[in-house]
């Protein structure tokens, strides 16, 4: 039997200097338009491949307000992927013989809770405690009366009622990591930040990398943003990451010193292959069914290429494919930038068969690219072109729902129009995607055609209350 063709840009495993390097252009296009449609101002980019640094690139500005551009220098927040850092520094200590998975917590850690004490060290990791959450997800606030003290905060929390039975069901949770990090101090006999330090930055190589937030100065720290309402601009970010719940978030590393960490902890420099297997293997609820996280990474589920990763305020993130040899890491300074979704992508270039399972984000990138040089007119057409010269999937509904939403945000309902149109044919049950292409016609006038989509979207999904509201307000209800 023939082997298939290496798509166009993909880096084979017997690549010349020149196919690598067209890959990294490409790779870099394709960062660079991800960044503008996203509005990220700054992003470093890694990639590890076979226990080597194969591309290592930085993009955009650490500080729009000094114009400060992105250097190998640049720290950016990490934000929840320290996370990942908690999961090695357990398996560390059982490594050690100091930390048994499967104890309950309440067998290391003194005067919990009642309700608490069942909990295992497995059960914190994976996010499955069924403990409160000792942060107010709405607010973004510590509980308890006085939201600025931990004491108070973690006082209060242990008088809130459990959510569920250990083990039952997933939910993130912050409060796990508050007493893995007492676990760690505790069967360590140091504090968690100086265990990090001493046990993974200092033997990976990280001498930049560490613990602070807004309140600490922080050499070379790309400032924070998130997009102000309506994508009008941007905000600074007040990053608050209480001492004690650093064991969840905090650290602030670069790409490099990232891929460093990384490349020891694969390398059997942090944990012995056995542990790192461990650490990476999928956890299950009590019921059997898989849980979203292995031990402090989450798993990103699926048939072939396996990963597990590192994602932090929807702004940082590694993935690790375990089978394939390859890591990717990007960091950015926009929170809400959504870098995770880009890392399959970028892993594509490499692992060739990922593109026909997770290529849609790159198909959406092309064909936005053909749409804004050829026009909007036949994208199906041209999106198959485009699959069949780069081995690519189609792009999810999410790809083409955020591009729609974008165009709708610049006045441009037709073009909204067309990408919608698109999603509604590549997806045609699911009903956000005709609520969506409703919005679109009603921005453009369109209104029998949008009171014909919120119709079809009611019809998939009786619950949606926005189609009722615009139907009433069209008067088709």
């Amino acid at each position: 039997m023939a082997l298939a063709a290496v798509p166009a840009g993909v880096i084979a495993s017997t690549a010349s200097p020149s196919q690598a390097s067209r890959a990294a252009q490409e790779i870099a296009a394709f960062v660079r338009s991800e960044m503008q449609e996203r509005q990220i101002p700054g992003l470093q980019l890694a990639v590890i491949q076979r226990g080597k640094v194969v591309l290592k690139r930085n993009f955009g500005l650490a500080s729009l307000q000094y114009q400060v551009p992105v250097t190998d220098a640049s720290l950016f927040s990490i934000n929840s992927a320290t996370k990942a850092f908690a999961g090695v520094a357990v398996m560390q200590l059982v490594q050690q013989g100091q930390i048994d998975l499967a104890a309950p917590i309440g067998q290391y850690l003194m005067g919990l809770p009642s309700a608490w004490q069942a909990v295992t060290v497995t059960q914190l990791l994976n996010h499955t405690s069924g403990l409160p959450d000792v942060l107010d997800q709405r607010s973004g606030k510590l509980v308890g009366p006085q939201p600025d003290d931990a004491d108070a905060a973690w006082k209060a929390v242990q008088a809130l009622p459990v959510e569920a039975r250990p083990g039952q069901r997933y939910r993130y949770n912050q409060t796990n990591y508050v007493l893995l990090a007492q676990l760690i101090e505790r069967q360590s006999g140091q504090p968690f930040v100086s265990f990090i330090q001493r046990q993974q930055f200092d033997v990976a190589g990280m001498p930049h990398s560490g613990f602070g937030d807004a309140k600490d100065v922080v050499a070379n720290k790309a400032s924070s943003y998130v997009l102000d309402r309506g994508d009008n601009g941007y905000r600074n970010v007040n990053e608050d990451f209480p001492v004690f719940m650093r064991a969840g978030a905090g650290i602030n590393s670069n790409a490099g010193e990232l891929a460093n960490w990384l490349i020891a902890l694969q390398s059997g420099r942090l944990l012995a292959p056995a542990s790192v297997a461990r650490l990476w293997q999928p956890t299950s609820l009590n019921d059997g069914k898989p849980a979203p996280w292995a031990l402090g990474w989450p798993t990103i589920g699926r048939d072939a290429h396996r990963a597990v990763a590192g994602i932090g305020g929807a702004r940082s993130a590694f993935y690790v494919y375990p089978d394939d040899g390859l890591a990717v890491i990007i960091l950015s300074n926009l929170a809400g930038g959504q870098p995770e979704q880009l890392i399959d992508t970028v892993a594509g270039f490499y692992i060739p068969s990922l593109r026909w399972q997770r290529g849609g984000a790159y198909a959406a990138h092309l064909l936005r690219n053909s749409a804004a040089s050829a026009g909007y007119d036949g994208l199906d057409k041209t999106l198959a072109a485009i699959r069949r010269q780069h081995g690519l999937s189609d792009p999810t509904e999410d790809d083409l729902n955020a591009w729609g939403y974008r165009l709708l945000r610049r006045q441009q309902p037709k073009q909204a129009v067309a990408v919608f149109q698109l999603g509604v044919q590549l997806y045609p049950q699911v009903a956000n995607g005709h609520d969506s292409l409703a919005e679109a016609y009603e921005a453009d006038g369109a209104t029998a055609l949008a009171v014909t989509h919120y119709r079809r979207s009611l019809e998939l999904n009786p619950g949606n209350t926005h189609a009722v509201a615009r139907l009433r307000v069209l008067g088709a209800d």
